[in-house]
């Protein structure tokens, strides 16, 4: 039996486990998932009328339903998830990506109005377009009420902290926002490997080149009030810290060697992968217990492995104590987003 199947074995505690204590008192109970892949059925309509997708051809975890969502929340112990609003395609045509946004974003804010304590949502921006960034965050976040922001680490290949972005990365740092990043496949990576889903290595190698991106062009230190949130443990990053240290001079520009471990205490790193005992201690050395956020990355991570494997995993996991624990599940995502704790009003 491995050290996932063992975790396993303990069932996900639900918000109906140990009533003797209350759902704030129990962290397992109340946790925050900060990773939540969120395709609005109403955005999916919208889209089929313009004939940009066909719900047929789309995979399994695009069919998004609040009922299934709620019942891995409950099954999971998630009190809040903070949605990641997709939009699938290519769009080009100005007009129709903002379009596109407005109707996805729309759909998220009614979701958190008639839940609001159990879901809220991240604004997107685009690495491409400083003009539609700037309106999705307005609209999103004035007006909508999101309660960050979220970003592709890459596009086009150029990663996130490339000086093109300066406009949007300028308008982020004046709003402190907090930015959930997420992967994309690395051009000629697995794609070219027989077998191997992009997923797999490709999206851990991503993350890990946009957070040297963001070293080596400076963006942490010309734009200290954005806070990035790296998902999947941050991908490699946190296991070849001591291996970036060493090499700090080759990197052009160089970096100061001393200086890595601070930038590695810059991001917030999710549990989303996931982060399991075997890699517990190499995270926690790099970075602390007060730098984790707990992530599922459902629907594309199925249910069944959210409460029958990470979530136990997690609560199970030898490397860390209860207060650790506790920080991961909740309290640090509720420092990091203080509209997420609860009694704390949030717009809408």
């Amino acid at each position: 039996m491995t050290t996932l199947q063992t975790a396993a074995a303990g069932a996900a505690p639900g918000p109906d486990t140990d009533k003797g204590a209350s759902a704030e008192g129990d962290a397992r109970r109340a946790r925050v998932d900060v990773h939540h892949h969120y395709t609005a059925p109403e955005w999916l309509d919208w889209a089929e009328k313009k004939d940009i997708v066909h719900r047929k051809k789309l995979p399994p975890w695009t069919r998004w339903d609040v009922d299934s969502a709620l019942a891995l929340m409950d099954g999971a112990g998630i009190r809040t998830s903070v949605l990641t609003v997709a939009m699938l395609g290519r769009l080009q045509e100005p007009k129709l990506r903002k379009e596109s946004a407005r109707v996805a974003l729309q759909a998220a804010s009614d979701l958190m109005g008639s839940h609001p304590d159990r879901f809220a949502f991240y604004t997107p921006v685009f690495l491409d377009s400083p003009e539609l960034s700037s309106w999705s965050l307005g609209h999103g976040m004035d007006e909508l009420g999101a309660v960050g922001v979220s970003t592709r680490t890459s596009a086009e290949g150029l990663y996130l902290g490339h000086p093109s972005q300066d406009r949007m990365l300028a308008e982020l740092n004046e709003r402190s926002a907090v930015v959930s990043t997420h992967p994309m496949e690395v051009p000629g990576g697995d794609a070219g490997l027989e077998g191997v889903p992009p997923f797999l290595c490709d999206f851990l190698m991503d993350t890990t080149r946009a957070a040297i991106s963001l070293i080596i062009n400076g963006t942490l230190d010309r734009y200290p009030n954005i806070t990035f949130i790296l998902p999947h443990g941050g991908g490699f990053l946190p296991y070849i810290s001591s291996r970036v240290e060493l090499f700090s001079q080759h990197l052009t520009p160089k970096v100061e060697a001393a200086r890595v471990r601070d930038y590695l205490h810059r991001f917030y790193y999710d549990t989303a992968g996931p982060m399991s005992p075997s890699s517990t201690p190499s995270l926690l050395a790099a970075v602390g217990s007060s730098r984790i956020l707990y992530g599922t990355d459902w629907p594309p991570t199925p249910s069944h492995l959210v409460t029958g494997v990470t979530a136990p995993s997690l609560d199970n996991d030898p490397a860390l104590d209860e207060d650790q624990r506790r920080c991961i599940n909740r309290d640090n995502a509720h420092h990091l987003l203080p509209s997420l704790a609860p009694g704390r009003p949030r717009q809408n």
